[in-house]
């Protein structure tokens, strides 16, 4: 089973880009569709409890978005100001033209980008807060 990004991925390079003072260069035209990796674990135990398929449909998140939106949302949660800033990234004609994008027929998880950006940044906060205890 082929799966696209997980948040996972999208969390951490956030929080990179978020550390660029003033402004933060973030990839033009990247659309994706990122998935909860949770979810992506439930599905392939569950593939690996039921019947040969072959190839398993692939997997994706429930909503499309670009880079763009996801960083500018990751910024709004977490109460920073960047001026974001699209860079055309060279060579990346395949990825503007929808490469990161699951195949037709593909699996969808249920649970957001908005949903997994607030439970981490929860998770974080606990964490910071338990270890200053």
């Amino acid at each position: 089973m082929r799966v696209t990004q997980f948040y996972d991925y999208c969390f951490d390079n956030s929080r990179r880009l978020s550390r660029f003072p003033v402004l933060a260069p973030v990839p033009a035209g990247f659309t994706v569709q990122p998935v909860d990796p949770d979810e992506v674990a439930a599905r392939l135990v569950e593939l690996a409890l039921g019947e040969p398929l072959g190839r398993a449909p692939d997997m994706a998140g429930p909503q499309v978005s670009s880079w763009v939106d996801l960083f500018r949302s990751y910024l709004n949660a977490t109460h920073r100001h960047r001026w974001v800033v699209p860079v055309r990234v060279p060579g990346s004609k395949a990825v503007r033209d929808g490469a990161l994008l699951p195949s037709k027929g593909h699996t969808v998880g249920t649970k957001t980008w908005d949903q997994f950006l607030s439970a981490r940044l929860r998770e974080t906060s606990a964490g910071a807060t338990a270890g200053s205890v």
